[in-house]
């Protein structure tokens, strides 16, 4: 049989981490790079759990998932987040997946939890994301610092069952997520040369709300379909806003 090993990041995840290993008890290796500012019992509940934990410090996810991929001992690796949940159903899909000899890499898609519903439309679903991949045919991207881009070196294919992510569990949550990463992102636009106008501050937030609550059907998903559209608008135009005062 195929070995898998899991990589999973973390800082201040003790309310998340031993569900999420426990998860992934059926891997082969589990693995846990940890953020050296945690302050919580993350690093002790993870090697409770029978996880490898290993310290590094942060840079930005990029560089923390590019590390990661050097530390496991088998050569097919799946990343996941602390939130996140891997279901009987996609352990058995993964197993299948990893002893064919190709694709090099799989998409997952993602069933995200959020303010306790699961959102079905407003861009949220089926969300997938490449976390199953051969490590020696993979690299991150090094201009995304966020969101993170897995570039594969071969054929890529999709898993059907999700994995289950208790993303945002309140408004302030998303508020607190949004200052960080507008920052990074603006910082990404910056370095790619794009140009603010002022138009941009009233136009991305309005085309972001309208992508999310029309062409993804967010009203479908009832208040919080209206207002994670709002949030995500927002999350846009600070972006921008962002990026006008990095570069002027």
């Amino acid at each position: 049989m195929t070995r898998l090993s899991t990589i999973t990041l973390a800082r201040d995840e003790e309310a998340n981490i031993a569900a999420c290993l426990d998860s992934l008890a059926w891997a082969d290796e589990r693995i846990v790079v940890l953020d050296p500012r945690t302050h919580d019992r993350t690093a002790e509940l993870a090697r409770q759990a029978g996880a490898r934990v290993v310290a590094r410090p942060f840079v930005n996810f990029c560089d923390q998932h590019q590390a990661a991929l050097a530390l496991p001992e088998n050569d097919w690796v799946l990343s996941v987040d602390a939130d996140e949940r891997v279901t009987p159903e996609l352990a058995a899909e993964i197993r299948q997946a990893i002893a064919q000899p190709s694709p090099v890499g799989w998409w997952v898609p993602r069933q995200n939890i959020i303010w306790g519903r699961w959102i079905r439309h407003t861009g949220w679903y089926p969300d997938y994301q490449l976390r199953l991949m051969r490590r020696s045919r993979v690299r991150y991207d090094p201009e995304r610092e966020v969101h993170e881009l897995v570039i594969v070196d071969g054929q890529v294919g999709h898993l059907q069952h999700p994995l289950i992510h208790y993303n945002y569990r309140t408004v302030g949550e998303f508020l607190r997520k949004t200052e960080r990463y507008t920052l990074l992102e603006a910082g990404i636009l910056a370095k790619a040369g794009a140009k603010p106008r002022l138009r941009s501050l009233v136009g991305q937030p309005l085309r972001e709300f309208w992508r999310r609550y029309v062409t993804y059907q967010g009203y479908r998903d009832g208040g919080h379909g209206l207002l994670l559209s709002l949030l995500m608008a927002y999350y846009r135009g600070l972006t921008y806003w962002r990026l006008r005062q990095l570069v002027g």
